[in-house]
């Protein structure tokens, strides 16, 4: 059983910058050929897909968000990493980090999720 587990600040200030990690346990984040994502619900709104980190490394984001993203990994760990600089209230949302297979968009396992406020 894959589980995965956000952790981070509940509070940022504008203009800082977001950093999550999520941690995986029962799975490794470099098994062919999942990828590992973190999505966003900004409250009263759907699903955002923010960006992925592959098996292999890669890395691809969401191009809205592109500018200001960075995710990266701990293969160490079993971690992978959120970077969302230059925050705005506009990204205070509910943080999740989820599996699925490359390009399914079929999450099969997602973390209970973080809320993340930016707020001054």
């Amino acid at each position: 059983q894959v589980q995965l587990q956000e952790s981070g600040p509940g509070l940022v200030k504008p203009s800082q910058t977001l950093s999550l990690t999520c941690t995986v346990s029962g799975g490794s984040i470099t098994t062919s050929y999942y990828a590992w994502s973190w999505i966003r619900q900004p409250p009263g709104n759907g699903l955002e897909w923010v960006g992925a980190i592959n098996y292999d490394g890669s890395t691809h984001y969401n191009p809205s968000l592109k500018s200001r993203t960075s995710i990266s990994r701990d293969t160490s760990k079993n971690q992978f990493s959120l970077q969302l600089t230059s925050v705005t209230p506009d990204d205070t949302a509910v943080y999740y980090c989820a599996r699925d297979e490359i390009g399914s968009r079929e999450y099969d396992y997602w973390g209970q999720g973080t809320q993340v406020t930016v707020s001054s």
